[in-house]
């Protein structure tokens, strides 16, 4: 399993980190497309004996359930975890009604949530403490102090950010400096050769200020895996089948010629879609880790195949090529003259 540097901080994680969305039954976000706990269990375990040791979670999946699972499961074995978490949503979600200071990027709710987080995974540390999106409601000098202050405490090792936009970005490191706070040491984006938004502003930013990438749905919600057929709905059972709004964005004819290309460069290799789709972000300079989210043992064995495609220079300009969106202003114009 190959290693990477977390952005410029002495933190190293697995090129593939294991996504725990999906773990524990959900009653409000994922409803219907998680693992149930004996079969995420043996998700988990496999990625760990395939040399994976970087996990995802969030306060907010499966209604904090997600949370509470690897808590059990890292019991003897927390020091081979490194352990990624969230704040900034409600725990309970759209379930129950929770309080606003329990939610949010506010001291308070930052502080709470902490405490609660590391009760419901048995630790007494976290390595990655994420902001899980920005809260434009709250100063960035409160927020960054308060994960300032679990570092200096020694409940949280590395702080993150995730769901940016490029110049909260830019404020967020600005702050850290003025003030001289912990800063954010990376940028957890949804990436994909389906999904390419974030390279405008997010990712040059994240490039320019030495912040590593996480990067979620690498591949596209599943699309690119190519299980998926044009003209056809989606399988039953699947994401995509689930979320309508979803499918409809992502249905669209230059993502079926995107696909096109995927399968045809995984043929050459004789290998996965999916590989190929992973393969295509882990040659990207900027990422830290993909994270893969697996609903079953042969899925997570499925995206291990990725770390042996190597991408020719041919192959990965002509998936560029043909994902690329329509930029806009001003990126078209500065592009026609230099990078961005």
């Amino acid at each position: 399993m190959e290693y990477r540097q977390l952005g410029r901080s002495g933190l190293r994680i697995t090129a593939l980190s294991l996504g725990a969305m999906t773990f524990g039954e959900a009653k409000g976000f994922m409803k219907g497309v998680h693992s149930d706990d004996a079969e995420a269990r043996r998700v988990f375990d496999a990625a760990l004996a395939a040399g994976i040791d970087t996990v995802d979670t969030a306060n907010g999946y499966a209604e904090g359930r997600s949370e509470e699972l690897l808590g059990q499961w890292m019991q003897g074995r927390r020091q081979q975890v490194t352990l990624a978490t969230k704040c900034r949503f409600p725990t309970l979600g759209g379930t129950s009604p929770m309080h606003p200071n329990q939610q949010g990027l506010s001291r308070k709710s930052i502080l709470w949530n902490c405490e609660e987080s590391l009760r419901r995974l048995r630790t007494d540390y976290i390595d990655l403490y994420q902001v899980h999106m920005q809260d434009r409601s709250v100063p960035i000098e409160e927020t960054l102090r308060a994960f300032d202050d679990l570092i200096r405490s020694g409940k949280v090792r590395y702080a993150g950010c995730s769901n940016y936009a490029g110049y909260r970005v830019t404020e967020s490191v600005w702050a850290a400096d003025k003030h001289g706070l912990a800063r954010y040491e990376s940028v957890q984006l949804q990436w994909s050769l389906v999904a390419r938004d974030a390279e405008r502003e997010v990712i040059p930013a994240a490039r320019t200020f030495g912040l590593g990438l996480l990067v979620w749905s690498p591949l596209g919600r599943g699309f690119l895996s190519g299980k998926y057929r044009k003209g056809q709905p989606p399988p039953a059972g699947t994401r995509l089948e689930a979320w309508k709004d979803s499918w409809a964005m992502t249905a669209t004819d230059q993502n079926w010629r995107t696909l096109d290309a995927v399968l045809a460069v995984a043929q050459r290799h004789d290998t996965t879609p999916a590989s190929v789709a992973l393969a295509w972000l882990l040659a990207k300079p900027e990422v830290s880790s993909v994270i893969v989210g697996a609903r079953s043992v042969q899925q997570l064995q499925d995206n291990l195949r990725a770390l042996q495609v190597k991408l020719s220079a041919q192959e990965l300009k002509e998936l560029d090529e043909v994902s690329a969106p329509a930029w806009g202003y001003p990126y078209n114009f500065i592009g026609a003259r230099e990078p961005w």
